[in-house]
């Protein structure tokens, strides 16, 4: 009988589960540097189980050449160099990062000292560009059979994530810091500036542009990593602009409400700025400003992307934190500046409420001065046969009703508080007028050795004023005058020039401060 056909035993250190442990199986070693599998020396052997059966990321680095052999979980590091770089030389696997672990690898073999390193940048082509990554690992020595060193273990485990995502943090950390320091949209701008600033690895470059009063043009406010006079940062540009492919993209995302993506930005913008690689973005992104309980945007932000790390679903969120973040902190400065305008408004109210009072006070004592002395006069002259001065008692009784109209005038303060007074005019003798208010100070000049002229010849037609305002401007210059002459006299004048009326007070007294 012939003997049944006989089947090639598997090796024992390549069985078992997993991606890996089925690609060294159906792999032809025969063609490597590494030779038919049952010739690997037991060293390598014992390697390779101890790297298949871990799900810790590990490669080994075997020969002179370094030959890469490694398990599941180091595979998602390759990339898409994965399966490819499954019995490749290290130099072609790496090629891009050759200059940095080569000498180390050949360290470790000439010295058979191990090797560590920390959240060491590899700028890896995994996914066809240089992207920014950071690993921390271990090159250790394989030693063989006859006690020389056969190759490198590496156990390695990629901290890209979590360096990344601290750094991201910082800065979202920062500019929710700085909201309570910005009173006013431009701290605001300035503050926010200075944080990004900080991290110009995730924004390469940035512009925030906001919304005009109109709602018809956006306007560069602040901007990180960019020449003032780039384009970008120059002028008011009109919301339906259409001047460039990312001025297209910025009235998109005012109409969207949502992140728009430029891509192959040197195409559409040949100058965009280094970032901190020395090259310029591949990508840029748009963001609306949404401020809390608006609708539509107040602005948006542009940004240039990391050059050595592409757009993901992490580094979207990030921005899209960065932009409510900067929407809240506009809206917060804002509304602190809204603030202050009201506090400046109720102190200007407060002033007014103070000249107000100190005016109506004047006036309150300008008719009693007025009354005090013609009253003394006749007491001084009183008797039982006495006759009383009717034009003194007239002068009394319109001086009462003076008292009366500014007691009308505290009590409507709260219309000029709202602002609803109003002027009546009306046609008005205004030379007439003015001499007959004049007249109430003769007395009071007289009494104090004060000459008193009162110059107001008839006008050509009449003249349309609010007759209780005109009264009050003449009563204060008059008053003001008399207070501050001690000697000499005053005199009022009211004459047509140049199709307007102009009225006079002078006097001889101390004057009037020229800042006054």
């Amino acid at each position: 009988m012939a003997s049944p056909p006989t089947t090639k035993a598997l090796p024992d250190f390549l069985s078992g589960g997993g991606e890996m442990s089925a690609l060294m199986r159906a792999m032809d070693w025969t063609t490597t540097q590494l030779g038919p599998v049952e010739l690997w020396p037991q060293s390598l052997r014992t390697s390779v189980s101890i790297c298949l059966a871990s799900r810790f990321p590990i490669v080994l680095y075997w020969g002179p050449d370094y030959i890469v052999l490694y398990n599941d979980a180091y595979s998602t590091i390759l990339g898409s160099k994965h399966p490819w770089a499954l019995g490749q030389t290290c130099r072609d696997c790496w090629a891009e990062i050759w200059q940095t672990i080569g000498p180390m690898l050949d360290g470790v073999s000439m010295t058979g000292e191990a090797t560590w390193s920390d959240n060491l940048l590899l700028e890896l082509r995994r996914f066809g560009y240089p992207e920014e990554c950071y690993f921390s690992f271990s090159f250790s020595p394989i030693r063989v059979e006859n006690g020389s060193i056969g190759g490198v273990f590496t156990a390695v485990i990629e901290t890209t994530a979590r360096l990344i995502a601290e750094r991201r943090l910082n800065t979202l950390r920062e500019l929710a810091a700085r909201v309570t320091e910005a009173n006013s949209e431009s701290r605001m701008l300035a503050l926010a500036t200075e944080a990004l600033s900080k991290n110009r690895h995730d924004v390469s470059f940035s512009v925030m542009y906001l919304l005009t009063a109109d709602g018809k043009f956006i306007e560069p406010k602040a901007w990180v990593g960019i020449p003032s006079d780039h384009v970008l940062c120059r002028g008011k540009k009109p919301l339906d602009s259409s001047d460039s492919t990312i001025f297209r993209v910025l009235a998109d995302v005012f109409r969207s409400r949502e992140l728009s993506v430029v891509t192959d930005l040197p195409q559409h913008c040949p100058d965009a700025p280094l970032g901190i690689w020395g090259e310029a973005p591949v990508e840029a992104v748009a963001l609306p400003l949404l401020l809390p309980g608006h609708s539509s945007p107040a602005g948006c932000f542009l940004v240039g992307l990391n050059a050595h790390k592409r757009l993901d679903q992490d580094y979207r969120q990030f921005l899209e934190m960065v932009a409510r973040q900067l929407a809240s902190n506009l809206s917060a400065a804002r509304a602190h500046e809204e603030e202050r305008k009201r506090a400046e408004m109720l102190a200007e109210l407060d002033h007014a409420k103070t000249v107000f009072f100190s005016n109506v006070s004047h006036e309150f004592r300008t008719p009693l001065t007025l009354m005090v002395g013609p009253v003394e006069a006749m007491v001084e002259r009183a008797s039982p046969s006495t006759v009383v001065s009717r034009e003194e008692l007239q002068l009394v009784h319109r001086n009462c009703l003076r008292l009366l109209k500014l007691v009308n005038a505290l009590l409507d303060f709260s219309r000029i508080e709202a602002g609803r007074v109003q002027a009546i005019y009306e046609p008005t003798d205004l030379a007439a007028l003015t001499a007959d208010t004049a007249s109430a100070f003769r007395s009071a000049m007289e009494q104090a050795g004060l000459e008193f002229v009162i110059d107001c010849p008839p006008l050509t037609q009449p003249a349309y004023v609010d007759r209780d305002m005109w009264e009050k401007v003449l009563l204060n210059l008059i008053s003001n005058a008399f207070k501050f002459t001690l000697s000499g006299g005053v005199t009022v004048r009211l004459k047509e020039a140049d199709g307007k009326i102009e009225l006079q007070v002078e006097d001889t007294g101390v004057g009037i401060p020229d800042d006054q």
